[in-house]
């Protein structure tokens, strides 16, 4: 990491916004007229239409899940659930309208693409604005659009065949909220034995106060294919609760191999109550990368079904909880197939009264004989008024298997921090040197650009309190 003064860094490139000036804006809550409007803002085929309804029903009867953090002060009735700006989806960067194309330029969206990205998708609030592939890659006969136009195009079957399969409604009372009022996000298919060299990305930005964000995200990588997928989100800061109930499905073929990448930057008003799982055949490899800063609360367990023999999931994640954020994260390894094997490595760190949970659960089933299992996870406390809490659980049906589970928890030593200022560097420099070592596990996994995304990331927070 350069000397660099966190001073200097500037905290604007995230918490900037617009005014809602000619958007669209669907009233508040959630009823079935109000879900009824967003299908026809979306031009729905008729069977989500019902599906949305259904999940509707779904979510008046599930109960609010009680084993996190708090989210008594998110309430639905005052959460727009469908915010649209007034520009259709654009393939050319300068025919994106100009306040939303700052929005993305600040943020770094088209230099990234031109450097290290093979294709982008950008959506702001509840609709794609931007999306484009490179040649090179839709010559490969990869697949990457907005899910709307999959919805009604030549891949819908697969779409409807895969939609909210891994991820059902009745999962949990967010996963029906989903169903109900998904806007946007993105389709990924890549044909067997394609290796796409370069990753694909799509950046959510969610701009509008009181409104939620519900993207959807679909990923089949087919038989013997490799794809590197990165996703980013960020928003402004607001004095109201916004809410973030995304929801990703991932589907890694025999022999196939998934890389899915995230970096999210939610304002510390947000409620980020996302859904991610991914389902891996006979010889796949999926490998999860996450990067957790910002929002208020955070339910993230990313979960991963190992269905097929020798199949493999490594998750590692770094979780950073500064003032007035409780952070309830982890993740989810489920063996079916025989000789399966997983690894979770994760990180938190906590500051200025912050807390973070770190909730994980490995389930190794009866048919999972001669797996391999094995959890490491660190906590790394900057003050004395933080929080970490670490709650594994692990459950086999088998005998024949091996499991492993550690944890760590300290402080930041007086000795290192003197060592480094004796070298010149500030006490807050050194301190966000140290942190970001203890988050190496992550950075080390990106791409250059999105590393130091990352340390600067780390570098805002350790600034702040």
């Amino acid at each position: 990491m350069t000397n660099q003064k966190v001073d200097e860094i500037d905290r604007s490139i995230y918490d900037f916004r617009y005014e809602e000036d000619d958007f669209y804006r669907i009233q508040s809550g959630l009823t079935p007229e109000i879900v009824e409007k967003i299908s026809e803002e979306k031009h729905d085929p008729e069977w989500m239409k019902q599906f949305r309804l259904k999940c509707l029903d779904i979510y008046n009867r599930i109960p609010v899940p009680r084993w996190g953090a708090p989210i008594d002060g998110l309430d639905m009735d005052d959460i727009a659930t469908y915010v649209r700006a007034n520009t259709d989806m654009k393939k050319s960067w300068e025919d994106v309208p100009d306040d939303i194309k700052d929005t993305f330029e600040k943020l770094g969206i088209p230099q990234a693409e031109r450097a290290a990205l093979a294709g982008v998708g950008a959506q702001y609030d509840s609709e794609l604005v931007y999306h484009n592939v490179k040649d090179e890659v839709a010559r490969q006969g990869v697949i990457y659009s907005d899910l709307e136009s999959a919805l009604t195009g030549p891949h819908a079957q697969m779409i409807r065949d895969h939609f909210m399969k891994l991820v059902p409604p009745n999962d949990h009372k967010f996963a029906a909220l989903h169903g109900a009022v998904w806007s946007g996000g993105s389709f990924v298919y890549v044909p067997p034995g394609i290796k796409v060299e370069i990753p694909l990305q799509s950046y959510f930005r969610l701009n509008a106060k009181g409104a939620g964000q519900f993207e959807h995200t679909l990923i089949i990588v087919d038989e013997g294919a490799d794809l590197h997928f990165i996703e980013g989100c960020s928003a402004p800061k607001y004095n109201v609760a916004n809410l973030h109930a995304g929801c990703v499905e991932l589907y890694v073929r025999r022999g196939a191999r998934l890389r899915y990448s995230t970096i999210e930057n939610w304002s510390k008003n947000m409620y980020n109550l996302n859904t991610k799982r991914a389902l891996v055949e006979d010889d796949a490899v999926m490998e999860w990368v996450s990067g957790s800063f910002g929002s208020h609360v955070s339910y993230l367990y990313p979960t991963t079904i190992l269905k097929g023999r020798n199949s493999h999931c490594e998750f590692t994640g770094v979780t950073f909880a500064g003032q007035d954020q409780n952070l309830d994260t982890g993740a989810k390894m489920i063996h079916l197939g025989r000789n399966t094997s997983s690894f979770i490595n994760t990180k938190s760190i906590c500051k200025s009264g912050g807390i973070s949970t770190y909730r994980s659960s490995v389930e190794i089933k009866k048919s999972a004989e001669n797996a391999k299992a094995a959890v490491s996870c660190g906590s790394l406390m900057l003050d004395s008024r933080s929080r970490s809490d670490t709650i594994p659980a692990i459950v086999t049906e088998t005998d024949r298997v091996d499991v492993g589970h550690e944890a760590t928890i300290g402080r930041i030593s007086d000795d290192a921090v003197f060592y480094l200022m004796a070298r010149g560097l500030s006490e807050e420099d050194a301190k966000a040197m140290i942190v970001s070592g203890f988050a190496s596990d992550v950075s080390k996994e990106l791409p250059l650009e999105y590393a130091a995304e990352m340390n600067n990331l780390i570098k805002l927070e350790m600034s702040i309190g």
